[in-house]
């Protein structure tokens, strides 16, 4: 055990006082067209407003609410909703263990999240979006950051020296590496392939892998380290620049800026996810 890596370390190195906790913020943001038929941002919302960690966002599948984590006065990572209806914050999970990552899966019935264990194991357990329980988890160790590509396949960050991606194949116990030094997002564009980055010190390379091909493609390639992406239907691949949002234009190959946050007072984005509308927008402003 005392090789493995967890998931707190490899965020916040040592969880030793509240005043070393990164100071992060969920920002809402409403997506319109203007006369122009321009897309642009409006009735920014801090919608955490405290000091402290509240980061990871995803949307429900309605896009009524945003599941994300927030580490409060008892330090274990805990998993909270935001009702954009309501605009309150909800505490979902209040267990001895830490939650990351939290994803809706089953068809809303559960949460698929990165739970470190009391030994300090680092599975992906399923939670009852009712109950708030654990019904069952994988049995993986050592997972950082997990995407479920379809019902049957995920694909998993592991903490190892170097770190890797792999995939898991939950029907015949498959497990296998990808590539080592990835960046800590990678999305699905569609049930049987998905977009990745591999980093260096000085650019991210992006590839597409295809299971039906057992194939990985080069697609893109961005000179900063940057690590979170998202893969939108229309924009394709987005990522995150300080305050900027940027897309890749496959067919001319290069960046275009999608979006410039610097108006509003956000300093830098860390994560950030588009609801499954395209009606709002929420990204994880690192404060400080």
């Amino acid at each position: 055990m005392n090789k493995r890596l967890s998931l707190i370390a490899l965020i916040f190195s040592v969880l030793v006082s509240k005043s070393q906790l990164p100071n992060t913020d969920l920002w809402l943001l409403k997506i319109e067209k203007d006369n122009q038929g321009q897309l642009g941002l409006t009735n920014p919302l801090n919608a955490t407003n405290r000091y402290g960690y509240d980061n990871q966002p995803s949307f429900s599948d309605d896009g009524k609410k945003i599941y994300y984590v927030s580490i409060r006065e008892d330090k274990q990572a805990d998993i909270y909703t935001y009702d954009l209806g309501s605009k309150k914050n909800i505490s979902f999970t209040k267990t001895r263990i830490s939650e990351y990552s939290p994803t809706l899966t089953d068809a809303g019935k559960s949460i698929a999240s990165v739970v470190v264990e009391a030994d300090s194991a680092q599975r992906i357990h399923f939670i009852n979006t009712i109950s708030g329980l654990g019904e069952k988890k994988l049995d993986l160790d050592s997972v950082g950051y997990f995407m479920l590509l379809n019902s049957d396949t995920v694909i998993y960050y592991k903490l190892t020296q170097p770190h890797s991606l792999r995939y898991y194949v939950k029907s015949t116990h498959e497990d296998k590496w990808l590539a080592d030094a990835p960046i800590r997002t990678f999305r699905a564009l569609n049930r049987h392939s998905f977009i990745y980055g591999i980093k260096d010190s000085l650019k991210v390379t992006f590839y597409v892998y295809n299971f039906l091909l057992h194939k990985a493609t080069r697609f893109a390639e961005y000179p900063s380290p940057g690590e979170d992406i998202a893969w939108h239907p229309t924009y394709g691949l987005v990522k995150s620049e300080e305050n900027k949002l940027l897309h890749f234009n496959s067919e001319k190959q290069v960046w275009i800026l999608l979006f410039d946050l610097s108006t509003f007072p956000i300093k830098k984005i860390t994560r950030f996810a588009f609801d499954p509308k395209n009606k709002y927008l929420v990204v994880v402003d690192n404060v400080e």
